[in-house]
C-alpha cells in the first residue's frame, strides 16, 4: 500500500509540475502583454478612460465567464476540453494584438483573450485540485503558483527587452509569444495523454478501500457520470459561500499593484521606468510566499489563512511612504499576500467542495474575490486622490479588522 500511494504522490507531483510549466509558459504570454496593455492602446490613440474601459471589460468577462464555464464544465465532465480552449485562445490571442492596428481591433482582443482565462481557469483548478489531495492541498496549489510566477516575472521583462531592442515594435514583441504558447499547447496536449482522468489522483484512496466495488463505480458510463455531475453543481454549501465572502471582504482592503504603482511615480519614490522590475520583485516574493503558506496550510489547515488580513493591515502602513525603503517593505509584503491569495486561497476551495462541484466552485469564488480586488483598487485609488495615504490606512485596517472576526467565526463553525 505505501508503495502505491508513494507511486500516486510522485504521479501528481508531476502532474501539478506540467501544469505548473503550462502556467508559467502562458504567463509568459499574457502577463507580457499586459504589461505593455496600456501604452499599445496609447500608442494607437486611446485615452486614459479608454484604457480603463477596455481594461474593465476585459476583467470584468474573465470573472463573469467564470459563472458559465464553471458549471458547465462540471455539468460536461469535459474539464480537458476546457483547459486546452481556453489556453489556445490566448496563445492566439496575444500575438494577434501586436498586428490588429486600432484600438477597436486590440480592444477586442484584449476582452477575448480574457474570456480563455475564463474558459480555462475553473477546469484547470479542479483538475489541480485531485492532484493536490495527494501531495497536500497547500503544497500542491503552492507549487503551481511558484511556477507560474516565473513566467509572470519573466514575461514582461522579455517584451520590454525586445521594445527597447526594435525601437518598440510591438508586432515583434508581442509576436515572439507564439513561441511560448505554441509550446505551452503542446505541453498541456502531453498532459492529457498521459492524464486522461485526473480524478484518479482523489479516487486512489477510495480505491484502495472499497477495492473492487470502487472500481465497478469509476466504469460507470459516461452519461451516469455526467448526471451525477449536474445534480451536484446546483447548489454549493453555505461554508464556500461564507469563507467566499471572507476572501472577497478581505481583498477590498488590499490596493491593487497600479494604485501602489501610481503613488510610487507621483511621490517621485520610484522612477517610472523602474517599476516592472519592481513588479517581477513582488511575483517572485509571491512565488516564495505560496510554498511557504502552502507548506504551512498542509501542517496546520485553515488557520494559516488568518495571515492575510493581518498582513494586508500592514501594507499600506509602509508603501505609501515617501522614502524607498518602506516602499519596498509594503511591495513585499503586498507579495506575500497576493501569494496567499493564488494558492492556499485557492487549495481551502479545494477542501470545502466535493470534487464535482469544484469547476463551479472555482468559478463563483473567482467571482466574489474578483469584486473585492476591483473594489479595494478603485477605492484605494479613490481615496488616495482625495485625501492621500491618510486616508487609505484607517480604511485598511477596519476593513481588515472586520475581515479576521468574519474568519474567526468561520473557524469556530467548523
Amino acid at each position: 500500500m505505501k508503495g502505491k500511494t508513494g507511486g500516486r504522490a510522485l504521479a501528481a507531483s508531476r502532474f501539478i509540475m506540467g501544469f505548473g510549466l503550462v502556467s508559467m509558459l502562458m504567463d509568459v504570454v499574457y502577463e507580457g502583454a499586459l504589461s505593455v496593455q496600456g501604452p499599445l492602446l496609447a500608442s494607437l490613440g486611446a485615452t486614459a478612460a479608454t484604457v480603463g474601459l477596455i481594461s474593465g471589460l476585459g476583467e470584468a468577462t474573465s470573472l463573469m465567464g467564470r459563472l458559465v464555464t464553471g458549471p458547465l464544465a462540471d455539468r460536461v465532465g469535459r474539464y480537458w476540453l476546457f483547459a486546452i480552449a481556453g489556453y489556445a485562445i490566448t496563445a492566439l490571442a496575444v500575438p494577434a494584438m501586436g498586428l490588429a492596428g486600432s484600438v477597436a481591433a486590440v480592444g477586442a482582443l484584449v476582452v477575448l483573450e480574457r474570456m480563455g482565462k475564463a474558459v480555462r481557469t475553473p477546469s484547470r483548478d479542479a483538475m489541480i485540485s485531485h492532484a493536490s489531495a495527494a501531495v497536500g492541498r497547500g503544497k500542491g496549489f503552492a507549487l503551481h503558483e511558484l511556477m507560474d510566477q516565473i513566467g509572470a516575472t519573466l514575461g514582461p521583462l522579455i517584451v520590454s527587452s525586445i521594445l527597447v531592442a526594435t525601437g518598440g515594435a510591438y508586432a515583434k514583441a508581442l509576436g515572439v509569444m507564439l513561441l511560448p504558447g505554441a509550446a505551452a499547447i503542446a505541453v498541456l496536449l502531453f498532459l492529457r495523454k498521459q492524464n486522461p482522468d485526473p480524478a484518479r489522483f482523489e479516487r486512489a484512496d477510495e480505491d484502495i478501500v472499497h477495492g473492487d466495488a470502487a472500481v465497478a463505480a469509476d466504469a460507470a458510463p459516461a452519461s451516469r457520470h455526467a448526471a451525477s455531475i449536474g445534480a451536484a453543481a446546483r447548489e454549493l454549501p453555505a461554508s464556500f459561500w461564507a469563507y467566499s465572502l471572507f476572501c472577497g471582504f478581505a481583498l477590498v482592503g488590499v490596493a491593487t499593484f497600479a494604485v501602489l504603482s501610481f503613488h510610487m511615480v507621483s511621490a517621485h519614490v520610484v522612477e517610472e521606468s523602474f517599476i516592472p522590475v519592481v513588479y517581477a520583485i513582488a511575483m517572485l516574493i509571491d512565488g516564495a510566499a505560496a510554498m511557504f503558506t502552502g507548506a504551512l496550510y498542509d501542517k496546520i489547515g485553515p488557520k494559516t489563512l488568518l495571515s492575510l488580513p493581518l498582513l494586508s493591515a500592514l501594507i499600506p502602513l509602509f508603501a505609501y511612504s515617501d522614502r524607498v525603503v518602506p516602499v519596498m517593505i509594503g511591495v513585499l509584503i503586498w507579495g506575500v499576500t497576493t501569494g496567499i491569495q493564488e494558492s492556499t486561497m485557492r487549495a481551502y476551495v479545494a477542501d470545502l467542495l466535493p470534487s464535482c462541484q469544484r469547476a463551479t466552485g472555482y468559478g463563483c469564488f473567482a467571482l466574489v474575490v474578483g469584486v473585492g480586488t476591483m473594489l479595494g483598487g478603485t477605492i484605494a485609488g479613490w481615496l488616495y486622490g482625495m485625501a492621500g495615504a491618510t486616508a487609505i490606512i484607517p480604511f485598511t485596517l477596519a476593513i481588515e479588522a472586520l475581515a479576521t472576526v468574519m474568519y474567526v467565526r468561520i473557524l469556530k463553525k467548523r
